[in-house]
């Protein structure tokens, strides 16, 4: 695994350089990741400006899609099931982790890694984002580094960690199908009946509890009058929470 890890020192993006190789017809494997040491147009989710974080974790990879996997936007599930294993393995201390929908994970109530999906013909490009050393600021929002916990791991050796859990995790995902990811993402999120605020792009901000994952890894919301929401895609903060 370890020689299919690429480092440069700088830059735009590593999601970006990996769409613009396979649209070009790269054959870039499965397994393969590209690491940069500092980016300067990184992006996250609905387009936010990701920092360049220099001594963080900054990498993407790619996934080759067959028509025997299971739907290609469950991979942020898998992902973030990927990092959380990472993640947890290097904590020196009880401190709280939790996964929140679709694609974040917390460290403390603190946003400490950002996963970004981009599809380029039959594959998808999966970046990743992991405050290990700073914890940069961004507006209204609170953000964890590992170094806040005593944990610093060096970047290489956590690359490699990484990208062993990830290929586990795609390994599990093709073979044993999405219910075991959902039961597996379920138990490392925030509590059933953490309230939660949605902002969708067609029903405006929805409130209420997490009530789980539907069976295609859609939200599903406890809201106030008893009913039960199903939210395929939305941008998710912890009412009361730092995230």
């Amino acid at each position: 695994m370890a020689g299919l890890i690429e480092t440069v020192r700088e830059t735009g993006s590593t999601n970006a350089d990996l769409v613009a190789r396979l649209r070009a017809g790269e054959a870039v494997p499965e397994g393969y990741w590209l690491i940069a040491d500092r980016q300067n147009a990184g992006k996250g989710r609905q387009g936010r400006q990701w920092s360049n974080g220099e001594g963080n974790f900054m990498g993407s990879t790619v996934v080759h899609l067959d028509g025997g996997d299971p739907p290609p936007h469950t991979l942020a599930l898998v992902t973030g099931l990927a990092v959380y294993g990472a993640v947890l393995d290097q904590l020196l201390a009880p401190v709280r982790l939790e996964l929140k929908w679709p694609n974040d994970l917390l460290l403390a109530g603190g946003k400490l890694v950002g996963i970004l999906l981009e599809r380029a013909g039959n594959a998808v490009v999966v970046g990743i984002g992991v405050n290990l050393v700073k914890a940069p600021a961004i507006a209204g929002r609170s953000i964890s580094s590992l170094q806040q916990f005593g944990s610093v791991p060096d970047r290489d050796d956590f690359a490699r960690k990484l990208a062993d859990f990830f290929a586990r995790e795609i390994e599990g995902w093709r073979r044993s199908g999405l219910a075991q990811i959902i039961d597996r993402w379920t138990a490392a999120a925030h509590p059933p009946g953490t309230l939660l605020s949605v902002h969708t792009g067609t029903e405006g901000t929805l409130e209420g509890r997490f009530d789980g994952l539907a069976a295609d890894g859609a939200l599903c919301l406890r809201l106030e009058d008893g009913s039960r929401r199903t939210v395929h895609a939305g941008d998710v903060s912890l009412i009361g929470g730092q995230d």
